[in-house]
């Protein structure tokens, strides 16, 4: 994931492209989701078809036979791999909501295999501009004036355009210079209809057998729901705007535009026009004179203020959102996505921080369960040796030599196919550092960000009382009130358990290795004993055909006992197998 950030480069709605090479153009491309009105029964089609596809191709997967020329584990991942880049294509073809809950999944690397989310955070929000007379239709319609009663200029040529909305320059008639950003039309009734359907699928997948197990797809559609309502609503946006500027009003170094709500409603929002550098451009910033050593290390810098102190941080700060003054500031674009952390989070957070330090895996656990990132199971004993074998391992290496991007995969990794379910925060934070790591390391190869970390962490664990280091006597009463909070919680243990017995709900779970293999072996003689059966009824079957002349229908029958004969000895193969691996 340390090539996250230039993945997610994609275009954003941001003023900072001040001359884009090739402008938006209403009509580049035809796509059936680009009108005002849309068919409610097409869109079904669409939709369902590209669901009915996927399951198709998923369920094709498995199957061994069909691979040509034979399965093997590398055309397995070829096909996954090529299967992501349909998804990502589609999504694009299906528009603007399936577009955001394509980025949205590529957070989610705890549930999704790492081809889907490396090929959907490519997916470009670039889409074909609208025309120029339906923003005029909605700048009047939210704000009651026409375009040339509220600008004294205004470009109909967009500086960008995306899925959910366009960016154009103007002037007020005061004489600022700012960019306006209006919302694509239909976009709301758009959402309801996707939304609708896609709620039907989340439901679906919620009760497959093998897709929904362990999986809360409902939850997984609520959030993208309140993420993409929020993203629609420019007035939400606005506010974010403003709290992250006060935010950072006392630094010099960071640049956040300005929101004039005398010209912002729902669909319409204006901001001052804050022209910059992209980050990505190296040229340019040598071009300008910049220290790229010194931007990489404060947009670290600015986001652990943001995660650690703030509480509010910007959950998108890919380098299309990024851009750098000619005097070495940093300017922040499009806070339409945000995140917040509360106190109790934080609290847990510093907890699984504390247990990370310790390399305690039964306080990492416990955290995580507080934290809503793991489902409490039966066992959790499997979970627990994961979480154990990632401490003991990555935490080998010094702090500061740590990269975010190893340690984020080690986490999705044990979180795949585990009852880990990490939080939207918490993804967006991951993302957020590993991206921050990679545009970093793009600005000066010695960049490091858990160097740049390490002081702030510390920090935040001295003042909730955390000691670096601990002295024999710290350690004999840490370990006495963990004896004593122990000891004070058994009796309510007990209770809680009594009570389930009472009631029925004790389950008890014996595995006897022995048991296993003599119901496995029971079951292949049941197997075996049908392919015989079976086999001779085919045999006697063909025989009575071709003594009746009935050539074709007796080879029929003698090609379905060969079938089964050929089962069969694979079977006694398996058997044999398992009796020697015992």
């Amino acid at each position: 994931m340390s090539a996250l950030s230039e993945k997610l480069n994609r275009t954003s709605l941001n003023p900072k492209n001040l001359l884009p090479s090739s402008p938006p153009k209403p009509g580049k491309k035809a796509y059936r989701w680009n009108r005002e009105n849309y068919s409610r029964n097409r869109r079904r089609l669409d939709i369902w078809i590209f669901v009915l596809t996927l399951l198709f191709k998923l369920w094709l997967e498995g199957k061994k036979w069909s691979y040509i020329g034979g399965y093997t584990e590398e055309k397995k991942l070829a096909r996954r791999k090529a299967r992501a880049v349909w998804i990502r294509e589609s999504l694009l073809e299906l528009g603007p909501t399936f577009i955001k809950v394509g980025q949205l999944f590529s957070t989610r690397a705890d549930i999704f295999p790492v081809e889907y989310v490396e090929e959907l955070s490519k997916l470009q929000d670039k889409v074909p501009a609208f025309d120029f007379e339906q923003v005029e239709a909605i700048v009047k319609e939210d704000l009651g004036k026409t375009v040339a009663q509220l600008f004294a200029s205004f470009d109909p040529t967009p500086l960008a355009a995306a899925s959910l909305g366009q960016v154009h320059k103007a002037q007020l008639h005061s004489g600022e210079t700012v960019v306006v950003k209006v919302q694509r039309p239909g976009l709301k009734k758009l959402f309801t209809i996707d939304l609708a359907i896609l709620k039907r699928i989340a439901r679906y997948f919620q009760n497959h057998p093998r897709w929904g197990k362990g999986r809360d797809w409902i939850g997984i559609y609520d959030e993208c729901c309140r993420i993409l309502w929020e993203e629609a609503d420019y007035l939400n946006e606005g506010r974010n705007a403003d709290t992250f500027r006060r935010n950072f009003q006392n630094y010099k170094e960071v640049r956040v535009p300005r929101v004039y709500w005398r010209y912002t409603s729902l669909r319409v929002l204006t901001l001052e026009f804050v022209p910059g550098i992209k980050i990505s451009n190296h040229e340019a910033l040598d071009a300008a004179g910049v220290n790229r050593s010194v931007i990489a290390r404060l947009g670290a810098e600015t986001y652990l203020q943001q995660l650690l102190y703030d509480g509010f941080f910007h959950a998108d700060p890919h380098p299309g959102n990024l851009a750098v003054t000619p005097q070495g500031q940093l300017i922040f674009y499009d806070f339409g996505m945000m995140g917040r952390i509360q106190s109790n989070v934080r609290e847990q957070l510093m907890e699984t921080l504390f247990g990370i330090a310790e390399k305690n895996g039964d306080r990492v656990l416990n955290s995580l369960v507080e934290l809503g990132a793991l489902a409490p199971t039966g066992d959790m004993s499997p979970v627990r040796r994961s979480i154990q074998y990632m401490l003991d391992n990555f935490m080998d290496e010094p702090f500061e030599e740590q990269s975010v991007a190893t340690i984020s995969d080690d986490l999705y990794e044990i979180a795949y196919n585990n009852p880990f379910r990490f939080p939207a925060t918490f993804t967006f934070v991951m993302r957020a550092f590993s991206t921050l790591e990679g545009v970093g390391k793009s600005l000066d190869p010695e960049f490091n960000f858990m160097e740049v970390a390490q002081p702030y962490a510390m920090d935040v664990m001295n003042n909730n009382g955390y000691e670096n280091s601990k002295t024999f006597f710290d350690e004999i009463s840490r370990q006495a009130a963990q004896v004593s909070s122990t000891a004070l919680g058994l009796p309510r243990r007990l209770e809680e358990t009594i009570d389930k017995l009472e009631r029925g709900d004790v389950r008890l779970r014996v595995r006897s290795i022995e048991s296993d293999r003599i119901l496995r072996r029971m079951s292949g003689v049941q197997l075996g004993t049908n392919y015989t059966l079976l086999m001779a009824a085919f045999v006697i079957s063909a025989t009575i055909f071709i003594v009746n002349d009935l050539i074709i229908l007796g080879i029929i029958m003698a090609v379905a006992a060969g079938a089964c004969g050929f089962a069969f000895i694979r079977l006694l193969k398996r058997l044999d197998r398992w009796d020697r691996m015992q």
